[in-house]
């Protein structure tokens, strides 16, 4: 059965070209394709590369970095993790949007370039991820960063990276982010297996598919088994405590193959005392805001925005403000 009459008309570009059934013996392939596809140009920003060692002693990380220009001084900053289901993409993939998202904000941005799997498994690519965050509140000052406004924010694999990033720095001691912003983030290693929680009939049919998650779950964990105190920094729904987390945005589609995680993500980090806002536009599938004319999109991005400068304009000065946007 399909649901394809649920899609929004909006987004009939999307069913025209179907995200293929990812393998090992075509993933290098769609890895060189999809840099193609989503390329935005180059930036409007200034941009610049450093790199950075990890704990584990892997290869050195590369962080883009997006800076507004005529410099200053108490900036906000976004730490950018691209998508890809763990598998797929990198940091230089949509550099003109990342650009921009600095301009607009007067923010810099830093974009990782973290390892995909199944060449490195977990816990590399969160390794990264710790790293270049950890690098960004050390170089704050010749950044002209204010440490105290900076927002995680990642796209799909990159959500639900941010999640995790977010627990791991707290319960490593890390820095704390304002905010995390996470766009159809990938939570929950079980959806669309055998042990999926929440199975949806309806959720998960076009675009980013059951089998494709199994595969880019399957691919991160590698001989990793998620029963340890570890597991939140690997899936992030599996994170055992939610409490004292940055605020929440979130934005799914409702038909989006992670919908289910997203919502119990969300319901649980709000027991958790986290404030969380919540976005789920109907009839969107995952990737929706790709198809820039669709009104869905202009809300997201409306949302989005404002979510971002709420986040920023966020004070230090009461503990109140501390547990809002």
């Amino acid at each position: 059965m399909t649901y394809r009459h649920l899609v929004d008309p909006a987004l009939a570009p999307m069913l025209e070209n179907e995200f293929p059934a990812l393998s090992a013996a075509n993933l290098k392939d769609f890895r060189a394709a999809l840099v193609h596809q989503f390329d935005a140009g180059p930036s409007p920003a200034i941009r610049s590369e450093v790199r950075v060692r990890t704990r584990d002693g892997g290869p050195e990380v590369r962080l883009i970095i997006h800076t507004p220009h005529g410099g200053g001084s108490n900036r906000p900053a976004i730490f950018f993790i691209h998508g890809g289901g763990m598998v797929l993409g990198d940091a230089a993939m949509g550099e003109g949007i990342r650009g921009a998202l600095a301009l607009r904000h007067q923010a810099v941005v830093v974009s990782v370039d973290y390892r995909l799997a199944p060449e490195t498994p977990f816990p590399g690519a969160i390794e990264d991820c710790f790293a270049g965050l950890k690098w960004l509140f050390a170089h704050a000052a010749e950044l002209g960063v204010d440490p105290s406004r900076v927002v995680l924010m990642g796209e799909s694999a990159g959500g639900g990276l941010a999640a995790s990033l977010a627990q791991l720095a707290r319960d490593e001691g890390g820095p704390r982010a304002c905010a995390q912003i996470l766009i159809y983030p990938m939570l929950d290693y079980r959806t669309g297996s055998k042990e999926d929680p929440h199975p949806n009939p309806v959720t998960g049919e076009f675009s980013w598919t059951r089998a494709n998650n199994r595969f880019g779950w399957e691919a991160l964990r590698g001989d990793y088994v998620p029963t340890d105190a570890r597991a939140g920094h690997f899936s992030a729904a599996l994170g055992r405590d939610l409490s004292n987390l940055p605020p929440a945005f979130i934005a799914t589609g409702s038909l989006d193959l992670f919908f289910e995680e997203i919502v119990e993500y969300s319901r649980r980090l709000c027991r958790a005392g986290v404030s969380v806002e919540l976005h789920s536009y109907p009839g969107a599938i995952h990737g929706f805001n790709f198809v820039p004319t669709a009104w869905m999109t202009e809300s997201f991005n409306r949302d989005l925005h404002g979510a971002l400068s709420r986040a920023f304009g966020r004070g230090e000065s009461s503990s109140e403000q501390k547990n809002a946007w």
